[in-house]
């Protein structure tokens, strides 16, 4: 009994393991290459597949994703002569299972050394600051050689990346300082364009500002020239009025000789009032003197020594002044200032011709030569 159950046992696990043999499950995105003897015998796909059991080996199981190898820095030398490291990245897919199995022994491998030999065959042309600046073209160049030279390995290389550059320290630092003096070349260019255009905006501000300031004064100095305009008609007006009045009542109080003569008198206190006149004798013949001045008045040409006649009245016109604007007006005005005096002094000289009497009037008041003359008995009596 227990024999039996010993050969039950025994065929049980011949059972599972022929199955095991004969039975191969493949995942997704594999492909399971099987040998008979040695030899290729098929393709396993992915799924569930039946195979000969003892007779039947999957030697191989294949990936069929697209895979990314990552490859350490490579020193590699430029045209210029300068070292740098290089490390890049592969992306690549097997496309012929059979062709990645039995056409080369490590497609990995191979595929890292032909990227070093076809990255320094392709940077030992170009120099530094071509390999810093040219990944486009590094990558391009790398792509093609692989992809030409991995064809009959069954694999597609779809990308080249390089994934850094390191230089020297040296020439790191050199770039640095290049880079910082061409960030600091920037800015002083900047700077200066800066102050150009403040000095351009400075400038015109000044120029509008004198500009305005100009037109400021040219209206300030018309504005001052017409308001002098109409001040100085306003005073020639003034004057021409006060002319009148002062005529007016000349004519009216028809003076002789004795009132000028008193106004003489009034007129010695203020001659005294003189900084330089510190001094002020009075003299003892003060009346003879002022019988000189009598006489010498009594000789003054035009002022008569009686006035008689009728008074004769002047028109002054209006009291009212002419307008600012009246140019008209205030000639009128001068016409009659100039008329009424003409008047007067051919009142004061009858029988003469008004240039004649002008002439007269204007001698007036220089003193004849001395003459004697009795003296005025109207004189008022000297005072010390």
């Amino acid at each position: 009994m227990s024999v039996v159950l010993v050969l039950l046992a025994l065929l049980l696990v011949f059972v599972i393991t022929l199955l095991a043999k004969t039975v191969r499950i493949v995942p997704q995105a594999r492909a399971g290459i099987v040998e008979r003897f040695g030899k290729y015998k098929q393709t396993l796909p992915a799924g569930l597949n039946i195979v000969v059991p003892f007779i039947d080996k999957v030697r191989y199981l294949i990936d069929l994703r697209e895979q990314v190898v990552s490859f350490p820095p490579q020193p590699v030398i430029t045209e210029d002569n300068l070292v740098v490291e290089i490390d890049t990245v592969i992306y690549f897919q097997v496309t012929d299972p059979i062709a990645a199995t039995y056409e080369i022994a490590n497609y990995i491998q191979a595929v890292e050394q032909l990227t070093m030999t076809t990255l320094r065959n392709i940077v030992g042309g170009m120099d530094l600051e071509q390999t810093l600046t040219s990944r486009d073209e590094i990558n391009h160049g790398l792509r093609g050689v692989l992809d030409e030279a991995t064809g009959k390995w069954g694999i597609r290389v779809n990308r080249v990346e390089i994934k850094g550059i390191d230089p020297p320290p040296s020439i790191k630092d050199a770039m640095e300082k290049q880079m910082r003096a061409d960030r600091d070349k920037r800015a002083l260019i900047l700077t200066a364009e800066g102050q150009r255009q403040s000095a351009i905006l400075t400038a015109e501000g000044n120029k509008q500002s004198n500009i305005l300031n100009a037109q400021g004064e040219r209206e300030s100095q018309i504005l001052r020239a017409q308001a002098d305009r109409e001040a100085a008609i306003l005073r020639a007006q003034g004057e021409g009025q006060a002319i009148q009045t002062v005529f007016q009542a000349i004519h009216d109080g028809r003076p002789d000789q004795s009132l000028l003569a008193y106004q003489y008198l009034q007129m010695m206190p203020k001659i005294a009032e003189g900084d330089a006149n510190k001094v002020w004798i009075v003299p003892s013949e003060i009346g003879k003197a002022l019988e000189g001045l009598g006489s010498t008045m009594n000789s003054l040409q035009g002022i008569p020594q009686e006035v008689d006649g009728p008074r004769t009245r002047v028109d002054m016109g209006t009291s009212e002044p002419a307008s600012l604007s009246d140019d008209d007006g205030v000639s009128k005005a001068n016409e009659a200032v100039e008329q009424a005096i003409a008047e007067a002094t051919q009142a004061a000289h009858p029988g003469r011709s008004p240039e004649a009497a002008q002439a007269a009037e204007s001698g007036a008041g220089m003193p004849a030569p001395a003459q004697p003359a009795p003296p005025a008995d109207d004189a008022p009596p000297a005072t010390s």
